[in-house]
Order: structure tokens, then C-alpha cells, then sequence
């Protein structure tokens, strides 16, 4: 039996990634679900071009991989996990808890042999052969197991909002390239997210008086 425990009552959490690669798209294939998650609303990622310095370049070119989706799918996650969630009602030994907050590890003398857990229906206890800690920066299971950090730091902060469309925008996702900052947006129907990077130490960089380097990034989205 497998186990999957999620504290909130849904999915929906806004600004996470919407990338589905080819790598999960043949798994997909593999489990049976492709045809039924291809019809999902979403975006196919296969070409990308750069215009650097009035030059047109091109980024990345997925149709050359050797696989059978060659494309990066984009969806909200949200709409991805409730797919994923419906379609493993048909695997007897699957079984997903909702709003349930893990609150301690279960112990079998020096190793970990589950989690304890409430939910709507009181306490439970899972137990499991092997237990998956992804519950986050804050992690329970992390700090339970006494499992040191190790802080590696992060060379650029990224900034996530929304941003407005206006009617007539067709370009669903786009990205801007300046000199140490990146900007993508997301579709999200009426309006789109938008995650921009720069580096953490951005305050220290210099740019040459006069200079302006900058970067466009278009795509070919078919919208599916």
C-alpha cells in the first residue's frame, strides 16, 4: 500500500512551476495516462528563439530529442496533482489523504516506519516501509528525523506576482532577458504569473555607462 498525505484540502496554490518535461510525459505514457492528461488545457513548449543584439538565435529545439513527446507541456499545477489524484483511484494501493498534518514519525527502533498524522476523522498513523518527507522548508519529517541542513545558499532571489493581459495579447508565455535578471510569465487565462530572477549580490553589479544589453525571448506555443 502506498501512502500520500497532504496537509491542505486542495492543490490550489498559486506561483509554483507549470513544466511537465518529456521525461514525465513518457512516464505518463507508461502508466496510461497520457491520452487523458493531453486533453487538459495546456501549452507545448518545442522551439524557443533569443534576439540578442538585433540577432535571432535559437535557444532550444526540442523536436530534435529522441523521444516520443518531444515538448515541455505547460499546466498549472494544480490541474496536473487533481489529475494525477483522480486517475490513482484506480490503483487499489494507492490511497491520498487530504488535510492531513503529519505531526510526528512513527519508530521502529532506529528506523522510521512511518508518520502520525491528524485528520477531519482524528488521529491516524500511517505506516510505511519507506516514508518521503516533502512537506516543504519547514519540514516536520526533516526536523523529526534530526536531519542537519546543510546551507548551501542561493546565488538569486526570485520574485513571483501577477501581471495583467490585455485582450488582444496572443503570445500565451514569454520571457525577458537583461543583464543578470530573467523574467518569464505563465498563462493563466486572464491574467498571467510572472517569476522574475536576479542575482542575490545584484546591488554590487556594475554596468558600463551608455550600455543597455537586453534580451527578448519568443516561443512557438501552439495553445492544445
Amino acid at each position: 500500500m502506498s501512502w500520500c498525505w497532504k496537509k491542505h484540502p486542495d492543490f490550489f496554490r498559486d506561483f509554483r512551476g507549470d513544466t511537465v518535461h518529456p521525461s514525465t510525459l513518457q512516464v505518463m505514457d507508461e502508466l496510461g495516462l497520457i491520452d487523458g492528461f493531453l486533453k487538459l488545457p495546456h501549452q507545448r513548449l518545442q522551439k524557443m528563439d533569443g534576439i540578442f543584439g538585433g540577432v535571432p538565435i535559437r535557444i532550444a529545439d526540442l523536436s530534435r530529442l529522441k523521444t516520443k513527446y518531444p515538448f515541455i507541456a505547460f499546466m498549472p499545477q494544480w490541474d496536473f496533482l487533481n489529475f494525477l489524484r483522480e486517475n490513482g483511484k484506480r490503483f487499489a494501493s494507492l490511497k491520498v489523504l487530504m488535510n492531513a498534518d503529519a505531526t510526528d514519525l512513527i519508530w521502529s527502533g532506529a528506523n522510521v516506519a512511518g508518520v502520525k498524522a491528524n485528520t477531519p476523522d482524528g488521529p491516524v498513523d500511517i505506516r510505511a516501509d519507506l516514508t518521503i518527507g516533502c512537506d516543504g522548508r519547514h519540514s516536520m519529517v526533516r526536523e523529526r528525523a534530526d536531519l542537519a541542513v546543510e546551507e548551501i545558499g542561493a546565488p538569486i532571489d526570485v520574485l513571483w506576482f501577477r501581471a495583467g493581459k490585455s485582450a488582444n495579447e496572443n503570445e500565451s508565455v514569454f520571457a525577458r532577458i537583461d543583464t543578470g535578471k530573467m523574467m518569464v510569465t505563465f498563462d493563466r487565462g486572464d491574467y498571467c504569473n510572472a517569476p522574475m530572477s536576479s542575482p542575490r549580490d545584484n546591488t554590487r553589479r556594475s554596468r558600463r555607462p551608455g550600455s543597455t544589453p537586453s534580451a527578448t525571448i519568443s516561443s512557438a506555443w501552439p495553445r492544445s
